[in-house]
């Protein structure tokens, strides 16, 4: 039993980046050149400088993943909030931070789970250091969503159920499970 849950754990957390980084980039692909480098204020960063960090960490946190502290000393973490990359290579280290993830999780066998890794020399199961990542990524994915319906304003294409539609998005069977259960209370 311990074996199927920790299997679906692996399966679930890999569906979970996927989703995160399918979100990321239907957002990030309504933006123009500009928009994507564009700050809406002194102390914000552009989906570019989101992107340069999320890949930074990823690139940091998933090479060796069982192996090696996940804050390696190659690491640049400061320059990540600097967006000096061009369209083409920022995409290409996006693209690429993304594979590490991906890949390693499909490395990953449920007897991993509970082994120690290290991340800045603070030990945790590997388990924790995959709820870590995809809390760490499920906030930025949520900035970019924002930062991009900000910039894009009405012309926003929603990633979700568009507002008003919220019924058309029930079920049939649901909504009649629902109504009996209104006639018979």
């Amino acid at each position: 039993m311990e074996t199927i849950i920790s299997t679906h754990y692996l399966k679930d957390s890999l569906a979970i980046f996927t989703k995160q980084k399918a979100m990321a980039e239907k957002a990030i692909r309504q933006l123009s050149e500009a928009d994507l480098h564009q700050v809406i204020g002194a102390e914000s960063n552009s989906v570019a400088v989101i992107m340069k960090h999320m890949a930074g960490n990823m690139r940091s946190r998933w090479t060796d993943f069982l192996n090696s502290d996940g804050e390696k000393s190659w690491r640049q973490r400061d320059q990540e909030f600097i967006d000096d990359l061009s369209s083409e290579a920022l995409w290409q280290f996006w693209e690429a931070g993304w594979q590490l993830v991906l890949s390693t999780m499909n490395s990953l066998n449920p007897s991993d789970l509970l082994k120690n890794i290290y991340i800045r020399d603070e030990a945790q199961t590997v388990m924790w250091a995959i709820e870590r990542q995809k809390d760490h990524y499920a906030y930025h994915v949520g900035q970019i969503v924002y930062l991009t319906r900000h910039l894009k304003g009405e012309n926003w294409k929603t990633l979700s159920i568009p507002k008003g539609e919220s019924e058309t998005w029930i079920p049939t069977s649901l909504r009649e499970k629902w109504q009996k259960e209104l006639r018979d209370s």
